[in-house]
C-alpha cells in the first residue's frame, strides 16, 4: 500500500479500537483499555512469530494512543466534536428516514437508539438530538425535493457499519 493511499483512508474510531461507544463511563474505557494493554503487551508477545508480534504490537499502540484521548475528559470531548464535525460533513446517503418516536429512549445514558440491520445501532444524546436537528430544517418528499416547513431532522449513521439514516421531527 503506497503512502498516499494511507493517508487518505479514513481515520479510526477510537472507541472501536477499544471495543467501546461514545456513551460508555470513562472506567468502562480504563477497564477496555487494560484489557486490550494486557492481551497486546510487548512482554506478552515474546516467543511469537513476526508477524504476530508486528500485529500485536500495532493494536497495543493503537489502544494506548486511543486511551490518551479517551481517558482524559477534554481531550475526549473535543475528539466527539471533530467526529461529530466529520460526521456532518460526509455526504454519503440516507439509508432510510425514521421519526424521532420510533427510536428508543434511554433515560441512564439519556440518548435516543434505533436498531440497525447490521446488528448495530443509531445512536445519538438527547442534547445532540435536539441542537443537531434546531440546525437542519426542511422536509423531503417522494422526489427528494426539500420544502421550509416546521419540520426538523437529523442524520445518524450506525456505530457498527456505514448506514445511516434521517431522525426527523415535527415541531
Amino acid at each position: 500500500m503506497s503512502q498516499g493511499m494511507s493517508e487518505q483512508s479514513p481515520p479510526k474510531n477510537l472507541y472501536s479500537v477499544l471495543g467501546a461507544g461514545p456513551l460508555d463511563s470513562l472506567q468502562q474505557l480504563k477497564d477496555k483499555y487494560k484489557h486490550l494493554a494486557l492481551k497486546y503487551h510487548p512482554d506478552r508477545l515474546r516467543g511469537l512469530c513476526a508477524s504476530e508480534t508486528e500485529a500485536g504490537l500495532k493494536k497495543f499502540l493503537e489502544a494506548e494512543q486511543a486511551w490518551r484521548i479517551l481517558g482524559n475528559q477534554e481531550a475526549r470531548s473535543q475528539y466527539d466534536l471533530h467526529r461529530k464535525a466529520i460526521d456532518l460533513q460526509q455526504a454519503w446517503p440516507v439509508d432510510s428516514m425514521i421519526s424521532q418516536d420510533d427510536m428508543i429512549f434511554n433515560p441512564d445514558g439519556k440518548s435516543y437508539t434505533y436498531a440497525c440491520r447490521c446488528g448495530g445501532e443509531f445512536l445519538i444524546p438527547e442534547e445532540e438530538l435536539s441542537d443537531e436537528m434546531a440546525l437542519k430544517q426542511g422536509t423531503q418528499n417522494e422526489e427528494g425535493i426539500e420544502h421550509e416547513e416546521d419540520y426538523k431532522r437529523a442524520v445518524v449513521c450506525c456505530d457498527t457499519c456505514s448506514l445511516s439514516v434521517c431522525v426527523t421531527k415535527s415541531c
